[in-house]
């Protein structure tokens, strides 16, 4: 006869089972082996009818004891139990060859194993490796070369240096004298036509690189200025004229000819503007070559006026002029837009300076400009001084040459420091213009070659040095040049 259920595994004693021959017949099947546990109780006391215990109050007892708790099967709902079989009989669809991730993957795929494939794989494998590890730092040198292309080889760097909230460029404006018909008493040759053309490439190059406006005025022949012997007069209207054309420009710098930019990498803001109560002086008696009185004396002047210093904020500065050895120089100077400068423009072009003063002012305008100064005491509180190597540099033959106390640190130009701009005035009167205008100009190329440009030139005199050849080519062609431009 089989059992439905397993004896006890006590000996003479235990769970009882139908059909088990027992001594214990009068035991149900539900109870618990016969044997008493007084010290099992059921609120405080035996439990009613006889000493013994039921198995379900045993368990609940003991797990009150060991503090376990009851256990359950896993996996008991019947989507628990049916998932993977619901799944299974679920519709499938084509990805597109997507892989089954639940597949296996194959050795060596992706892997680099020294033992195995061709050397071609080997290479794409470690430059593959290589490239993931340096996939930050090839990110950011990307990105630093394409900042350098776009801000120095593009167009892109004039916008941001014309942009007035960021490099301000639009603020300024070059005007610069081109007097292509020869003016009123001398026409142009060759020589004088090669000074306009590198004098104008010069300015307009340095313009683009910063960001400046040009104004390439044409001083030909007029009739509002040679009926009257009024050239060199023009460019107090040109000015004022530069101020109309434009509106939303701050600082109108004049240059002159015979000028010549040396160092075009420097901005108008760093050499000027960025420091500007620091690179000027407002007491002419610092260097005074004119022996002006100063400050004017007065019982009808204001104190600022008084002052041999104005009110000493730099917002009120609306003209900077150098002065050489023998005065005012207008060859570089600068005019702010102001209340102040409209007034001054129109005091400066009244014909009453030129028509009584024409033949005795050698120096025209600028004459004049000092004459204002020193009888117009308002004019003295907004004129600002420079130091004139700091915008308008001279070369040897200009304020003394040798013997007269050449070079003069004050005045004449400077390659060791690197003066930013020379002004070749006077180069008509018994000096060389074209001359002093190539050699700068083959100086300034010189100083400002790039890194690269200089280690091909260093290695080309080392192999001239070595071998004792000399550039016959480049004499050659130097020699035509001159012939032509001669």
């Amino acid at each position: 006869m089989s059992l439905s259920r397993s004896p006890s595994p006590r000996a003479g004693g235990g769970w009882s089972s139908p059909g088990l021959a027992s001594d214990f017949n009068s035991i149900s099947g539900r109870s618990s082996p016969r044997k008493t546990y007084p010290d099992l109780y059921m609120n405080g006391s035996a439990a009613s009818g006889s000493g013994s215990v039921t198995w379900a109050s045993a368990k609940a007892k003991s797990d009150e004891v060991n503090g376990y708790p009851s256990f359950s099967t896993r996996k008991t709902g019947f989507f628990s139990r049916h998932a993977r079989r619901i799944s299974n009989s679920l519709p499938r669809f084509n990805l597109g060859g997507r892989r089954d991730f639940s597949d296996r993957e194959k050795l060596g795929r992706g892997r680099w194993y020294p033992n195995g494939g061709s050397k071609f794989d080997r290479f794409k494998t470690f430059v593959g490796n290589v490239t993931r590890r340096m996939k930050l730092r090839l990110l950011i040198v990307l990105l630093l070369l394409l900042s350098v292309i776009l801000f120095n080889v593009t167009p892109l760097h004039t916008v941001y240096r014309r942009t007035s909230w960021l490099g301000g460029g639009s603020k300024y404006v070059i005007v610069l004298a081109a007097n292509v018909g020869g003016g009123v008493m001398d026409w142009k040759g060759p020589r004088e036509w090669a000074i306009e053309r590198d004098s104008v490439k010069n300015k307009r190059k340095y313009a683009k690189k910063w960001g400046y406006d040009l104004e390439i005025v044409d001083m030909s022949t007029k009739k509002r200025y040679a009926h009257e012997w009024r050239e060199s007069w023009e460019k107090v209207d040109t000015m004022r004229n530069c101020m109309r054309k434009y509106p939303k420009a701050e600082w109108f710098w004049w240059l002159d000819l015979n000028t010549f930019i040396m160092e075009p990498s420097i901005s108008l803001q760093h050499q000027l503007f960025n420091s500007l109560g620091a690179n000027t002086y407002r007491n002419i008696n610092d260097y005074n070559p004119l022996n002006i009185t100063h400050p004017p004396a007065g019982p009808y002047l204001d104190p600022i006026a008084l002052s041999p210093t104005g009110d000493n904020k730099t917002s009120s500065i609306d003209l900077i002029v150098p002065q050489d050895c023998a005065g005012f120089n207008l060859g570089s100077f600068f005019l702010r837009r102001s209340a102040w400068t409209d007034r001054l423009l129109d005091i400066w072009w009244d014909p009453v300076l030129y028509e009584q003063k024409h033949m005795e002012w050698e120096h025209k305008e600028q004459d004049a400009l000092e004459h204002l100064y020193g009888a117009h005491p308002w004019i003295r509180s907004h004129t600002a001084f420079i130091q004139q190597r700091r915008i308008n540099s001279f070369p040897k033959g200009a304020c003394g040459g040798e013997g007269d106390g050449y070079p003069d640190k004050r005045f004449h130009y400077s390659e060791a420091d690197r003066d930013f701009l020379v002004n070749m005035a006077g180069c008509e009167w018994g000096r060389d213009c074209w001359g002093e205008m190539y050699n700068f100009r083959e100086l300034s190329n010189r100083l400002n070659r790039s890194r690269w440009e200089r280690l091909k030139d260093g290695l080309g005199e080392r192999w001239r040095s070595l071998t004792g050849k000399k550039e016959e080519k480049e004499e050659g062609e130097e020699n035509k040049e001159e012939k032509k431009e001669g």
